[in-house]
């Protein structure tokens, strides 16, 4: 238990350094895109894949969000992502905020999910 509850401070930290780097101006285009993407969704308050699902609600919080975190690190220059996780550790972050429209786009993505499926099944 003492081991997932360091992870999820770091991931905490690295979404924040990640915050930092999407603001840095020598990040690439595509490592800011995939940033907003991966922070956005890990700060809204609804999942792609609710929780109550069994088994996969989980997948997007213990493989899929940490994974584009990953990759959206491998983006961001080194030096860069350096300085910007330096950062996230010193700040006095208690709590990251909640994304209103991440949040939004999943509950239009849901819609648009709903609409399909009923399209094709009636």
């Amino acid at each position: 238990m003492q081991k997932l509850k360091k992870w999820a401070k770091s991931l905490k930290h690295y979404l924040f350094a990640l915050y930092l780097a999407y603001h840095h101006k020598d990040v690439p285009f595509l490592a800011k895109t995939i940033i907003v993407i991966v922070v956005s969704y890990a700060l809204s308050p609804i999942d792609l894949i609710p929780d109550f699902i069994p088994i996969i609600g989980y997948l997007d919080d213990f493989i899929l969000l940490p994974l584009a975190i990953l990759l959206a690190i491998k983006l961001v220059p080194e030096e860069i992502w350096e300085e910007c996780k330096t950062k996230a550790h010193q700040s006095t972050l208690k709590s990251l905020p909640r994304s209103k429209t991440a949040a939004l786009v999943v509950i239009f993505i849901w819609v648009v999910v709903a609409a399909l499926v009923y399209k094709l099944f009636f």
